[in-house]
């Protein structure tokens, strides 16, 4: 079976075809944006040649899509609800999604990150807020998924071991950052909520700040939602700390004695060990550290920083590094799926 995998952002547009012995026959990035849905298919499809199926890296499966599906129009209406708990995400990757449905006469799978954080213990995903919000979805979903199910996957090859009876610990760090507890086989604790904005610093996000910050801003200084929304999501992070959101040139500026690129580095590994920290009391043990992401997989000082002293018992845990294939991921769960 040829299986299409697309992974749709807001800025970027990526895709492979995967084989049946999980073998990459192709992988692209196919543009810059994936604002013209049409267009990016053609040059999708002028690549790719006869597949079997197309899958679809979705962030936001919201409250009810829990696990990967076959694409019906029912799904896809369902799709439409959990894009208006992540606008800066499905939107883009929902535009693909309908054109590929439309030219490909093959089974369409929508395959989440929310996914491997549902069963996610009520302690770790509630929020103390009032029940009406709680009922209407405002809770802790978590992100990263896929990437934290390939590690796992991989984890578990490299140490020999049953994945579903693995306890480790997940550190996903590139644009988007976040730190996960694994257990059982899926996502105990980790460290995005509601949104991919909550948690660790990151590229241009800046992670958790007090609720109260925000609305001081809004009630002080007149900045509307928009304008809120933009500076948390795309102004703040390394960004904003340093002037630029390319960890190795900040690593590298750093090196040089920059201070404004020292402290966003120490900021940043301030976060990251403290969330490593609180991941771990969330497992009875800590089996690995696995760090993936292209600051996890190449920032090897950032992950020296972020280990050391993590164990004052002197039981240190294996920590590894896996390549990040979401793509692989998502064509195992298809193949699941439909077989």
């Amino acid at each position: 079976m040829r299986i299409l995998a697309v992974n749709a952002g807001s800025t970027s547009l990526k895709v492979s075809v995967i084989g049946d012995a999980d073998e990459t026959v192709h992988q692209s990035a196919a543009g810059a944006a994936p604002a013209d849905a049409s267009a990016a298919v053609d040059r999708v499809l002028a690549d790719v040649g006869e597949v079997d199926a197309v899958c679809h890296r979705i962030v936001h499966g919201g409250r009810f899509l829990h696990e990967a599906v076959v694409v019906d129009d029912s799904v896809r209406a369902q799709l439409d609800d959990a894009a208006l708990l992540a606008p800066l995400h499905d939107p883009a990757a929902l535009r693909i999604l309908d054109s590929l449905r439309a030219r490909l006469p093959v089974p369409a799978v929508a395959c989440f990150d929310t996914s491997f954080h549902a069963r996610m213990p009520d302690a770790a995903s509630t929020y103390a807020v009032p029940a009406a919000w709680r009922e209407a979805g405002v809770r802790r979903y978590g992100f990263h998924g896929l990437s934290c199910a390939w590690s796992l996957r991989q984890a578990a090859t490299l140490l020999q071991r049953d994945a579903s009876s693995l306890h480790i610990i997940v550190a996903h760090l590139g644009g988007g950052c976040s730190v996960t507890a694994v257990r059982d086989g899926h996502g105990v604790d980790t460290t995005m909520g509601f949104s991919p904005l909550e948690g660790l610093v990151m590229a241009t996000r800046s992670g958790s700040i007090d609720a109260a910050a925000v609305l001081w801003l809004q009630q002080q200084r007149g900045l509307s939602a928009t304008e809120l929304g933009t500076a948390l999501e795309r102004q703040s992070g390394v960004l904003a700390l340093s002037g630029s959101n390319d960890m190795s040139e900040i690593l590298r500026r750093c090196e040089s004695g920059d201070a404004a690129a020292c402290v966003a580095v120490d900021v940043f590994v301030h976060r990251l060990r403290s969330a490593i920290g609180g991941a771990a009391m969330s497992l009875e043990r800590v089996d690995c550290i696995v760090f993936t992401g292209g600051i996890g997989e190449n920032a090897a000082v950032i992950r020296e920083r972020a280990v050391t002293g993590f164990a004052p018992s002197g039981v240190v845990p294996p920590v590894l590094t896996v390549h990040a294939r979401e793509d692989l991921q998502m064509a195992a769960e298809t193949r699941r799926l439909l077989s």
